[in-house]
């Protein structure tokens, strides 16, 4: 695997960490059709943990196979591959070296009523599994989210003295938070600046919208004439919010919707010079043939070249 220039100037970015964890960074970023880029796209499939096996798999049953997603993965030529425990289990051996994997720890479900999070992976299962890094969800602005995040300080000081990457996906909810709030363009920017302040390599945030829920976060982007009104112009400000760049920061593709709607968020994405896309539902809930159409309309978007 030679290296290229931009993903030596990204694993420059991570002053602290040991060469094992840059070499797990650098190994999904040189993976996949967007190696070497400094783009990624990731295919994530805990929804199935989250949302039920019938909501996550009935719209394409090929998806209650767990060898279905990896090789999915592989196919399209993603960068990398993240799912729970048992999801990469039953594929870990089959796909072994395909694709860098990524174990989801926690995860929460449809069920609870309460916004927390089961821990129910390990930094051995990620090393025994082959996996490249660990994932981690917290919820900023949840009763539970100070537990949440000491919980990843800890898995992510793990992981990373024995070589891992980590994998954050701060998406905030609950607590004072309205329902638009969750998604606003200041709370946002603030999950992907607590990602970073957290240690993240990685970052996982929603795309923003154009509200802003703190009245001193408005007055503060109104005096500094910070551009909201495109999406291009949100993301590049969450980038911005993540170091100033200087972390990997990727955009979720959200709820289920049409080809049309999922490729002009993604152009807006990439326009705002984010890092790439984590594609879940809106890739495994289409037929094969259509999920690899569509992720390789991403990838050549991240590419430049649709």
């Amino acid at each position: 695997m030679r290296v290229t220039r931009k993903v030596k100037e990204i694993l420059s970015w991570y002053e602290s960490d040991n060469p094992g964890t840059k070499g797990n960074i650098a190994r999904i970023l040189m993976h996949g059709k967007l190696a070497g880029t400094g783009k990624m796209v990731i295919l994530p499939v805990d929804q199935g943990f989250e949302h039920g096996p019938d909501r996550s798999f009935a719209p394409n049953p090929p998806g209650y196979d767990p060898h279905y997603h990896f090789q999915l993965a592989v196919d399209a030529g993603l960068n990398a591959y993240a799912a729970p425990l048992g999801m990469i289990e039953a594929g870990a051996d089959t796909f072994a070296g395909q694709i860098p994997t990524i174990l989801k720890m926690n995860s929460s479900n449809s069920h609870a009523t309460s916004k927390d999070q089961a821990v129910y992976g390990s930094v051995d299962d990620a090393l025994r599994l082959g996996c490249s890094a660990i994932g981690f969800t917290i919820y900023p602005g949840a009763d539970d989210q100070f537990e949440m995040m000491e919980e990843f300080r800890e898995l992510a000081a793990e992981a990373k003295a024995v070589g891992l990457a980590v994998v954050l996906w701060s998406y905030p909810r609950g607590g004072a938070l309205s329902k638009d709030g969750e998604t606003a363009l200041d709370v946002t920017a603030y999950a992907a600046h607590l990602a970073a302040l957290l240690g993240a390599h990685i970052i996982k945030v929603k795309p923003p919208t154009d509200h802003v829920e703190q009245k001193e976060a408005a007055d503060a982007l109104t005096k500094a004439n910070v551009p909201s009104k495109l999406l291009s112009q949100r993301i590049e400000h969450v980038m911005q919010s993540a170091f100033n760049g200087r972390r990997i920061v990727v955009f979720s593709g959200g709820s289920a919707k049409g080809t049309e709607a999922v490729l002009d968020e993604i152009r807006e994405i990439a326009a705002g010079g984010a890092n790439g896309s984590i594609i879940g539902r809106n890739s495994f809930q289409r037929d094969k043939k259509d999920a690899l159409a569509l992720l390789d309309t991403i990838v050549k978007i991240y590419q430049g070249k649709a």
